[in-house]
């Protein structure tokens, strides 16, 4: 065999290993990502500026706007697992 012919030889070699390795770097690259999606590690605390808000006697079909400022107070994340819903009473 000649040198030419043993270099293409060389050459069609698919490099498998370095192909391996790639793959595993990407997973764990996606497995680091996956776990920064967390709540930081702290306890979320919320705080709203009004408990109650009394408008005294209201004629019906009058529309009455407020506005209640929400916080977090604490050191996570605060996430609402439902759509946050205000609770009208009657008569207190």
């Amino acid at each position: 065999m000649s040198k030419k012919h043993k270099r293409q030889k060389q050459k069609q070699k698919f490099p498998w290993l370095l192909l391996a390795l790639g793959g595993v770097f990407v997973a764990l690259a996606v497995i680091l990502f996956a776990r920064q999606g967390g709540d930081g590690g702290g306890t979320p605390s919320i705080a709203v500026d009004q408990q109650l808000i009394d408008y005294g006697d209201v004629k019906f079909n009058v529309e009455k706007t407020f506005a209640i400022k929400v916080t977090n107070t604490g050191d996570g994340t605060l996430r609402f697992k439902e759509e946050p819903y205000i609770e009208v009473l009657e008569g207190c």
